[in-house]
């Protein structure tokens, strides 16, 4: 029934009498009859209800008595329940301020006096109400007895009369208490005769209790007899408490021992409860705050001792310190009182308390209770308990029996784990509070550590979802007791390598994650924790510092067994320590690695983790201070790197993912670590110093790249090798680390490279791409075919999706097509056995067709539609995916290596100290290689065969050349050959080598003598933007073409064998392909000669070009560049001596500056010479047995010049003529066809040849040789000192020069006219060897005659201007008179004003340098038409020999005195010149004196001028004859023979005369 209807309607009120009376009676029946006897509410309420109204008026007290009286029936407590409600209203009504609900209130309860009892009326009503009441007299005396009462009940004490108390008493309990319990003796019938005693002998309880509890002390074995006896006996917990203190607090003295018994006592009475521990507490000394200051105390003593083991210390300090130590033992020889806390803490341990034992390690300071023994074991063996039965299941190793422990026989000790999850209960939290101290139980630390790998290989092997949340939080429960407790212990063992092995055997099952921030925690924070630890890790660091000091070669064994012993126990202490003096002493690497063999499995794991610890050390600097090297420390680490995970087992994962995230975060300064690691464990090294040998041996199979392609024969890596495989395949890192650093390349560039030095950006980028290299060459040759092409995606994907630049893409990807091709092959062999050559080279081709043909679909995708219009996709991936090894066998390689073994097997044979057997096996082994390397060849063999005949078949679809082979030779250049060529030294040689296959396969479209010119013709841009190892192998591919143009310059036969009619060397570049048939279009062999003057000329300019910058990186890469193609450049003369001035200069100016320039340029300066003896003078390097050459006087040919300058190749000479016969042409049109007909095939050649960067239009070229023109007549004024009487009379000598000429050109016209047939045929075949000559020199795009012969015009003009304004340029100390002379160095000084790159003031681009060279190349022509006009005209003047001889001796004599005049105005010209350099700021080429490819040594230049002189008067003299003979058609008579031998002698003693004049100066 709820409370609402326990209220009174007002309906019953109304009718009280009537029916509400009995309504109200029946209900307190009702409430009576359902309520239990203790439940009162109800009733209560209905009382309290009706006693209101009676309150509150609505009632009269009598009717309402009549009613309270009949239900005093109901219950017997009924008065006591009126009772309670009448004091409710009593304290209701006191308050209410109406006085007559207050009387209402009073008659009612004295109404009801006469059925409810006055006593309890007396207990529960105010003493005012009851004075009121008449119950009591005065309030205010009953008051007073109230209290009086209460304190004689609560206060007042019983004194017992002790000396009442009779000894017997006592003596009966001590006998009734110690008597035999064996019996039927219960602590019941003992209780009983205990309380007669008291009785009978008036015994104080508390002191019978005392002895009870001593008797007890005595008989601790009997705890369950006690226990009940006590528990029966003892009214109060407090009074036994109490007790207990007194008797601990009697231990409290110094010098006193509590005995364990009453530890015992006291902890048993805590595990049954019959104490309270927080009673207990209190009584027990010490204090928990003298507890931690002792704890403070020592952490601070051992960081202290700490300290003073890391310091330095003088001897002396050393023993006064040990005087201090022994001062402060003898005063801790005062014992100190017992710690009763931890006594109580080890009892109660002992018996299995564990839930008391927490709570007082709570109180203490972390591991504090622990780092006492006694408490340490006794907790060992509680967990010892706890763990047995699931150690007995899940943990004992097979074969081992184990110590089967005894449970305790008390019930409340903790549960023992039968499954993982009960270890959760108490048992992980048992080991947290033992901490570092599990080392004092070795046996624990082995069940916990094998109880860790039983959970692991469930773990592993479990994978239910409805567990898996269970296991994870075991899982990070077995983490955290491996992190707070087993390493720590672990430091604290003495040299326990079983342990740590043990303990390896359960973090191997981690992933190295989770490893490795245990060994941080290890390392980094679990050394502070704890004072015994701090002290640990000080004694490590200073035997660590002992045995490192004592370390060498020689001591290896004894060193290595000392650190083996300290790391069992402290590895990450000590490796911490040898790696910060590795990154000091490099030379410590070897010895150090070779000491670590003596390690247990888990100290290899805590090297490596110490490594990557060491490498990611955020406060050390990766660069040196200069900025532009890597850290020498960072440089010894991973040479220890590369050194010990070779050696020693150690997992690499780790190492690789950090690798792996620094270039995910795009630090590429690490990748240094990968090439150590690369390069010991797997034998595969990188380097751009490799010998000829060794790259030969590369392009081989496995087997030779082993044996003859590395500096260092790293033998045995077949089982390191196979580990980093495995790392790298079950960490899926293969992949992501090639991606990562084929992005990374440019990264180092564009995103690490704007605050770096351009030196160390060039570095990390050769770092990285050398890396790339060699981790992809890695996994081409450890990587099943399987593996590979799993995991590396196609050419397309590579490229679009991952952004991986194409040179890289087709790097990773190119080992899979090999393998899938000889896969593919292997499977076409089998499904038709055919044997025969022929059937096996179909299926290769097949084989590689369908292999390929994916990939040209592929690669379409790579470049824009338009290159596809002259270069085919098959074209392009056959150059992109073959190798070397598919172009070539290695023979000598090959045979290199297997005479070394014969020798090797000789050697063997003869060495008598060898022992027998060990003989046979080195024979065994010697032999074995032998054949290999044999079979390998055969093999190789066989497969350039298939390849090469896979090529003959496609070479007709390579090149479609939709547009024109210029077009298509520089998209090859730009796509294939420049990317390729400077990806590696193989590469390289791979560039030059497939271009020759090109040629040789006579491919359709494809100009070999274009390739070769854009090569040669324009370095200077390609060498600047390398990196340092980009120019070795960019010199290595220039050395390798250089040697074929070489070869075939250096013999005809081998020209016409491999040149003639070869497409390749067509002169006529049309799109249309090769017709075959046209001798005429075939350059022939001396035109060739011609050319590759023009292409080494070329190379003299960009290298003198690049020396002469001043710049760094241009320098330094045109030096490797030069060094590189040493063997087959120079080979001119004059050419060499260019190069070698400038060289030395380069030496003088570096030696101070910039170290490494000046021992690249001390280098290859000394190399530069010893090949001096191999050079030859440019007559024989090129020569053509022209008439029209033979006419040029002596001074007109090329060389090195008065300066030893290198003067206008001589093929720049014959392209002149052939521009000069085409001015004539134009000219005299209409006046010989033949002359006509062959100037126009000429003009053809010029037009349709020419470099790419080159404007085709005619507006354009014109434009732009004026622009030039102007240039270099302004450049010429101002480096002319024009003011000087010498440069005047050199002006004017120039004009009457130039009008003689014109005169000579018109009598060449006519004699032209009359020239026999003969004499025009010879001519015409002139003209002919001019338009071959200009294949090479033609800079044009295709155009009509009419255009040409405007720009000719238009070069025809320069020329004349060029030669007015070098005119003031003169250079020559001694200015000449005669004509020869005069002219010679006019030709000379337009040479430096034209010819040498340092003319220019700044770099200009491809296309401006090229127009250049064309200008020069026409200008230079005309001098063979020159030169037969002046041949006839020497015939006319025979008859004025005698006014000749006298006005020669008239101009000799001038030009001595012009001499002696010149010693003054050389002063002044060189201060002039010297004055206008400082005026401009810059040493740069636009300013040198030199202007030129060659230094200003004097001296030597006068040198040069007199061997000049000498040979071109000698020249001169001897093409005299056939000269005139032609063009005269007469013999030339004696007067003239001695007429020009005069001259000669007169040349030369004018040289010698010249070279004294500067020798005295």
């Amino acid at each position: 029934m709820k409370m609402a209807t326990l209220i009174l309607s007002g309906e019953w009120i109304k009718n009280w009498e009537k029916s509400g009376k009995h309504e109200f009676v029946q209900l307190c029946k009702e409430l009576t009859e359902k309520t239990d006897h203790g439940e009162i509410g109800e009733i209560q309420t209905a009382l309290y209800e009706l006693c209101w109204q009676v309150v509150q008026g609505n009632l009269k007290s009598s009717l309402v008595t009549d009613v309270l009286r009949d239900m005093m029936e109901f219950r017997d407590d009924m008065p006591s329940i009126l009772a309670d409600v009448f004091s409710i209203l009593d304290l209701e009504t006191g308050a209410l301020e109406e006085k007559n609900k207050r009387d209402h209130y009073t008659n009612l309860v004295g109404a009801c006096l006469l059925f409810v009892p006055e006593a309890i009326l007396k207990e529960r009503l105010d003493p005012e109400t009851l004075e009121s009441l008449g119950l009591i007299k005065q309030a205010h005396q009953f008051n007073q007895k109230i209290v009086k009462i209460k304190t004689k009940l609560f206060y007042k004490q019983q004194k017992f009369n002790l000396l009442r108390e009779e000894n017997e008493g006592y003596a009966k309990l001590i006998t009734e208490l110690g008597q035999d319990l064996s019996g039927n003796i219960t602590s019941h019938i003992v209780l009983e005769s205990i309380k007669s005693l008291i009785g009978c002998f008036n015994l104080d309880p508390n002191r019978v209790l005392d002895i009870i509890l001593e008797v007890y002390e005595g008989r601790s074995d009997q705890d369950e007899f006690f226990l009940s006896l006590i528990k029966s006996y003892m009214c109060e917990p407090l009074t036994l408490c109490h007790i207990l203190g007194f008797k601990f607090k009697f231990y409290q003295e110094p010098n006193e021992e509590t005995p364990k018994s009453l530890y015992h006592i006291a902890a048993a009475l805590l595990h049954h409860n019959l104490i309270e521990l927080e009673d207990l507490y209190v009584h027990l000394m010490p204090l928990d705050g003298s507890i931690a200051e002792e704890h403070k105390r020592d952490i601070s003593e051992a960081k202290q001792i700490a300290r003073k083991l890391v310091m330095v210390v003088v001897p002396s300090e050393k023993s006064e310190d040990k005087e201090k130590e022994k001062d402060k033992d003898e005063e801790k020889n005062d014992k100190p009182p017992d710690n009763q806390k931890l006594g109580l803490l080890e009892a109660l341990l002992r018996i299995g308390d564990w839930h008391h034992a927490q709570s007082i390690m709570d109180q203490m300071p972390s591991f504090y209770a622990t780092s006492h023994k006694s408490i340490a074991l006794a907790l060992c063996q509680l967990v010892h308990l706890t763990v047995e039965p699931l150690y007995r299941r899940a943990g004992v190793p097979k074969g081992a029996r184990g110590c089967v422990i005894q449970p305790l026989r008390n019930k409340r000790a903790p549960r023992p784990a039968e499954s993982f999850e009960d270890l959760r209960r108490d048992t992980f939290s048992m080991l947290c509070y033992l901490g570092p101290h599990l080392s004092h139980d070795p046996v624990l630390f082995a069940k916990i550590v094998r109880l860790g790998k039983g959970f692991m290989k469930e773990y592993q092997s479990d994978g239910r979802p409805d567990v898996k949340d269970k296991m994870d939080t075991l899982l990070s429960c077995f983490l955290s007791i491996a992190d707070q407790v087993l390493l720590p212990s672990l430091s604290l063992m003495e040299c326990n390598a079983c342990m740590s092995e043990e303990l390896w055997g359960l973090f191997k099952l981690f992933p190295y994650q989770h490893r490795y921030r245990l060994y941080g925690q290890w390392k980094n924070e679990t050394y502070s924790s704890h004072p015994l630890l701090v002290k640990v890790k000080a004694q490590t660091v200073e035997r660590a510092r002992y045995i490192m000091k004592r370390l060498t070669k020689e001591n290896v064994k004894q060193s290595g067994r000392q650190i083996g012993k300290l790391s069992h126990s402290n590895p990450t202490i000590l490796f911490d320590y040898m790696l910060s003096q590795i990154q000091w002493y490099d030379n410590l690497i070897v010895p150090v690695v070779d000491s670590l063999k003596y390690l247990t499995s888990l100290n290899y794991d805590v090297l490596a983790y110490c490594i990557i610890e060491a490498l990611a050390n955020p406060e050390k600097e990766k660069m040196k201070h200069d900025d532009t090297t890597i850290s020498s420390w960072l440089q010894s680490l991973a040479s220890l790197c590369g050194a010990v995970f070779r050696k020693y087992p150690i997992e690499l994962a780790g190492l690789l993912q950090y690798v792996t995230n620094q270039l995910k975060a795009g630090k590429s300064f690490d990748l240094l670590i990968l090439k150590e690691v690369v390069q010991k464990m797997a034998g595969i090294e990188i380097t751009d110093e490799m010998t000829s040998e060794q790259l030969e041996a590369m392009t081989g199979g496995e087997q030779l790249k082993a044996e003859g392609g590395y500096f260092g024969q790293i033998r045995n890596t077949k089982k390191s090798s196979q580990r980093l495989k495995d790392a790298l395949l079950d960490h899926e890192l293969a992949l992501p680390l090639c991606l990562l650093m084929a992005q990374q390349r440019n990264g180092v560039v564009f995103l690490e490279g704007g605050e770096k030095h351009l030196k160390l950006v060039g570095h990390l980028y050769d770092q990285c791409h050398d890396t790339l290299v060699q981790f992809g060459g890695f996994l081409a040759s450890n990587l099943s075919t399987e593996d590979y092409i799993k995991r590396v995606p196609s050419i397309d994907i590579l490229c679009n999706q991952f952004h991986t630049p194409h040179d890289a893409a087709f790097f990773l990807s190119r080992p899979m097509y090999a393998h899938q091709i000889l896969s593919k092959y292997d499977e076409l062999k089998k499904a038709e056995k055919g044997n025969r050559q022929q059937q096996k080279v179909h299926k290769y081709v097949a084989a590689c067709e369908q292999v390929m043909t994916p990939v040209h679909e592929a690669v379409v995708s790579l470049h824009p539609a338009r290159v596809w219009d002259d270069l085919r996709p098959q074209f392009y991936a056959t150059f992109w995916s073959l190798t070397m090894y598919d172009l070539a066998v290695p023979h000598s390689a090959y045979e290199r290596e297997v005479n070394k073994l014969k020798v090797q097997i000789k050697g063997i044979e003869e060495n008598p100290e060898i022992p027998l057997n060990k003989k046979k096996k080195e024979k065994e082994r010697c032999t074995a290689l032998q054949e290999k390397l044999q079979e390998e060849e055969k093999k190789q063999l066989e497969h350039v065969q298939r390849v090469l005949h896979r090529l003959k078949l496609e070479k007709d679809n390579w090149l479609l050349a939709k547009s024109t082979k210029n077009e298509t030779i520089t998209k090859f250049l730009q796509l294939c050959l420049f990317p390729r060529c400077i990806f590696s030294s193989i590469d390289a040689v791979y560039c030059a080598r497939f271009v020759e296959l090109v040629h040789q396969q006579k491919t359709p479209n494809f100009c070999t003598l274009l390739c070769y010119d854009r090569v040669f013709s324009a370095i200077i841009y390609t060498v600047a933007s390398c990196t340092e190892n980009e120019s070795h192998r960019y010199g290595r591919f220039l050395c390798c073409m250089l040697e074929t143009v070489t070869r075939w310059h250096s013999d005809r036969a081998v020209y016409e064998k491999e040149c003639s009619n070869y497409p390749g060397f067509l002169t006529i570049f049309r799109a249309t392909g090769f017709d075959g048939g046209n001798k005429a279009d075939q350059l022939d062999y001396e035109n060739f000669r011609h050319v590759v003057h023009k292409w080494h000329y070329m190379l003299t300019k960009a290298s003198v070009h690049c020396l002469e910058t001043g710049d760094y990186t241009h320098i330094r890469n045109i030096l490797i560049v030069l060094t590189k193609i040493l063997p087959c450049y120079p080979k001119v003369l004059n050419l060499g001596q260019a190069l070698e001035c400038r060289v030395h200069k380069i030496c003088l100016e570096e030696k101070d500056k910039r170290p490494d320039l000046y021992a690249l340029a001390m280098g290859y300066s000394g190399r530069l010479k010893s090949q001096k003896v191999h050079m030859v003078p440019e007559n024989e390097f090129h020569h053509k047995e022209q008439p029209a050459r033979s006419a040029t006087p002596a001074n007109q040919q090329n060389g090195p010049g008065s300066t030893g300058k290198p003067a206008t190749s001589t093929s720049k000479t014959d392209e002149g003529t052939s521009e000069d016969g085409d001015r004539g042409k134009d000219k005299t049109q209409g006046t010989t066809k033949p002359v006509n007909k062959a100037n126009s095939a000429a003009a053809k050649v010029t037009t349709t040849n020419g470099n790419g960067a080159l404007n085709s239009t005619k507006v354009v070229k014109e434009r732009d040789e004026k622009e030039k023109s102007g240039k270099e007549k302004k450049e010429k004024k101002e480096k002319t000192p024009g003011s000087t009487p010498e440069a005047k009379g050199e002006n004017r000598r120039e004009k009457q020069r130039d009008e003689r000429a014109g005169k000579e050109e018109r009598t060449a016209r006519e004699g032209k006219e009359k020239t026999p047939k003969a004499d025009r045929e010879k001519v015409k075949s002139e003209e002919k060897g001019g338009k071959d000559d200009k294949v090479k020199a033609g800079n044009g795009e295709p155009m009509e005659p009419s255009r040409e012969r405007d720009i000719l015009k238009e070069s025809k003009s320069k020329e004349k201007g060029d030669r007015s304004a070098a005119a003031g340029s003169l250079k020559s100390p001694v200015p000449r008179s005669e004509s020869a002379e005069s002219e010679r160095d006019h030709k000379r000084r337009k040479l430096d004003s034209h010819s040498s790159p340092s003319h220019s003031s700044s770099v200009k681009d491809n296309s401006n340098e090229l127009k250049e060279s064309t200008s020069k190349h026409h200008i230079n022509y005309n001098s063979v038409d020159r030169s037969k006009s002046r041949e006839r005209e020497m015939d006319k003047k025979d008859s004025e020999n005698a006014q000749g001889r006298s006005k020669e001796k008239k101009e000799e004599k001038d030009r001595k005195d012009r001499k002696r005049e010149h010693a003054a105005n050389d002063r002044e010209t060189s201060q002039e010149t010297k004055r206008r350099k400082d005026e401009n700021g810059t040493n740069s080429s636009k300013n040198s004196k030199s202007m030129s490819p060659s230094c200003d040594s004097p001296l030597s230049a006068e040198k040069e001028k007199s061997k000049r002189s000498k040979s071109s008067s000698k020249e001169k003299g001897e093409s005299v004859k056939p000269e005139r003979t032609s063009s005269g058609g007469k013999k030339e008579s004696r007067h003239d023979k001695e007429k020009s031998e005069k001259k000669e002698k007169r040349d030369s003693s004018g040289g010698k005369e010249e070279k004294k004049h500067h020798k005295h100066r």
